[in-house]
């Protein structure tokens, strides 16, 4: 029908007697108004072959439009004559189109890591529609935008404070005295480069660190990382789980043995992800009361045993250590830079709705979610401190000191402050139970980004998370009733699950530089030469603290021949590996050839 009604415009504004009829000459007319040449033997040729009266004009039929309208009536007909009859008011091809749409969202909803309608909508129509692939002008701070974007950040603070954290403080505050509490704040400082590195992956591609695993390395080195990742999920979440068992059993007066913590963390752990099915806002919020409960447990303790305030200082700013304190400032390092939360962050920041094809969207968004990770790390930094110090305060250069741990830390603390109005032992309890709780939600989180990435399971998230939790549930199950036979038995429980962490670390930071210092993955957002020099030379230092505490442990542990072959055997093959990385990402060559004025980010020339 448009058709018709740009005819009858057509004839209207170049018939001149109103006949509506054309002539040559009225149709020459048409031709220059619409920039065609032809001569007048090439119109009169046109004007014969559609004359149907020879009367050498063209005419336009008085029933032009009900001759059309009666051709589209036919053709409809047409086509529900093969169709079902009750189909016959819809064209097959809408009928596909739909189911087609329908489909989409499916896939969508099992594959992406959020699906569209439960990412956070921050950026307004002109903003998402304008930069395209060029940069813009950058906005304005704004305040309501880092709200928006705060929370993937309070999550991955989470593995800062887990209940391993709050173990490797307390027995470095009793062991240590102040004197590493510089070594917490770089460390903290070393985790932020690392995590800030994650979520830049993340935002830039719009992918997490274990689907970009899968596309650039080798099936059988894809499996060994996604196995190895595995298993250090596995061994961060036994302690996250025992810990919550552990503040179970402290607040309900020993009435609750580890073994029913465990059952009760395993559940209520679903009870808190269900919240993600009322949006992810609800359940950020949930981390934000955990570790606010956390900060005022943990403050409420500090300011309640009243440490030295200019010791503290002294610890924060002046570097020591000593041999006696070496393992206690491996385990500091250890504890803070865990493999799980590498790939965690890079996917918790895509729950934001953000254009990755829209430059100046992905720079403000890497802005933003630097802000919030630093806050929250400083916040974590805070905590870690209050436990340190407080346990350094009380147990520092005592006979408790090397046997406290996690189990007998609240009832250690009981005899020496009493009970008072709100016994410190309760105090003690509800922090490491929001550690323990926090931690263990952020573990199944990972767990599932892991699988999924590695894997590619396109499953619903629920069953994801089932599977998941399944698979850390079983083997806790099994530590809780194997080394809950004394507290020697769950310290050394603890030892091995650390060592397994240990191996792991080499396989999460290597892959993470490799791909942000890609420009086929990264595009413009690849880290710069200097940021890619600092962040190789932290990842070494922490592989190196890492490879220390496994030496030191394999030394003290190993007995016997066969279990001495079998260490070696393993430990040539994880320094194969971290060879084979290495070699693969190319980052020596990188870093020599690169010139410090090339483009990227951090680069001297501020491009």
């Amino acid at each position: 029908m448009r058709m018709v009604a740009e005819m009858e415009d057509m004839f209207k504004k170049f018939d001149v007697n109103g006949d509506r009829k054309i002539s040559t000459s009225e149709l020459w007319s048409i031709m220059e108004s619409l920039g065609q040449a032809a001569s007048e033997q090439e119109l009169e040729n046109m004007i014969r072959e559609v004359d149907g009266d020879n009367d050498d004009c063209i005419s336009l039929p008085e029933n032009l439009a009900k001759e059309e309208e009666e051709e589209e009536n036919r053709l409809l007909q047409s086509e529900c004559e093969t169709i079902p009859l009750s189909s016959c008011c819809s064209s097959p091809t809408k009928r596909e189109h739909v189911k087609k749409e329908q489909e989409e969202e499916e896939v969508e909803e099992t594959d992406a890591v959020y699906a569209a309608k439960d990412k956070v909508q921050i950026f307004d129509v002109e903003s998402a529609g304008g930069g395209g692939g060029g940069w813009t002008e950058a906005p304005p701070f704004s305040w309501r935008k880092l709200w928006l974007f705060t929370g993937p950040g309070l999550l991955m603070s989470v593995a800062f404070l887990d209940p391993g954290n709050l173990e490797g403080d307390l027995q470095a505050g009793a062991i240590a005295g102040y004197s590493l509490l510089w070594l917490l704040m770089w460390s903290t400082i070393m985790g932020l480069v690392i995590q800030l590195l994650s979520a830049r992956l993340g935002v830039a591609t719009g992918r997490h660190l274990a689907e970009l695993c899968r596309e650039e390395y080798s099936n059988w080195a894809r499996f060994v990382l996604w196995l190895l990742a595995e298993l250090a999920l596995i061994a961060a979440d036994i302690q996250e789980v025992i810990g919550s068992a552990i503040a179970f059993r402290i607040l309900s007066h020993g009435l609750l043995p580890i073994w029913a913590g465990v059952i009760i963390t395993a559940t209520d752990c679903f009870f808190f992800l269900f919240l993600e099915n009322y949006g992810v806002r609800k359940l950020e919020g949930v981390f934000a009361v955990l570790i606010g409960t956390m900060a005022f447990s943990f403050a409420w303790m500090f300011f309640d045993t009243k440490p030295n305030e200019e010791e503290l200082m002294m610890g924060l700013l002046i570097p020591k250590v000593s041999s006696k304190t070496l393992r206690q400032a491996v385990e500091i390092v250890g504890c803070v830079i865990t493999p799980h939360n590498v790939f965690l962050h890079s996917a918790l920041v895509q729950s934001r709705d953000i254009d990755i094809r829209n430059k100046s969207q992905v720079q403000e968004a890497i802005n933003y979610y630097s802000i919030e990770s630093s806050v929250a790390l400083l916040v974590t930094l805070v905590i870690n401190l209050f436990v340190i110090a407080v346990f350094a305060r009380v147990f520092y250069g005592t006979e408790q000191a090397k046997g406290i741990g996690l189990v007998n830390a609240g009832q250690f603390l009981e005899e020496r402050y009493g009970g008072g109005f709100f016994p410190i032992l309760y105090i003690w309890g509800i922090g490491l139970l929001a550690a323990g709780q926090s931690s263990t939600i952020t573990g199944t989180y990972a767990g599932q980004f892991i699988t999924e990435g590695f894997l590619k399971l396109n499953i619903k998230k629920w069953l994801r998370a089932l599977i998941t939790r399944s698979c850390a549930i079983v083997p806790t199950m099994i530590c809780a009733i194997v080394f809950n036979t004394s507290e020697g038995s769950l310290d050394t429980l603890n030892e091995w699950l650390n060592v397994v962490q240990a191996i792991q670390i080499p396989f999460a930071l290597i892959p993470l530089l490799t791909l942000v210092s890609k420009e086929e993955v990264m595009g413009t957002f690849r880290i710069g030469p200097v940021v890619e020099r600092v962040s190789w030379s932290v990842a070494v230092l922490v592989i190196l603290v890492y490879g220390y505490m496994l030496l030191d442990f394999f030394l003290a542990e190993v007995d016997g021949l066969l279990f001495g072959f079998l260490v070696f055997f393993c430990a040539a093959a994880w320094i194969s590996f971290i060879i084979y990385l290495v070699q693969h990402s190319g980052a020596i060559s990188s870093m020599l050839l690169r010139s410090p004025y090339s483009r990227g980010f951090f680069s001297l020339n501020g491009n």
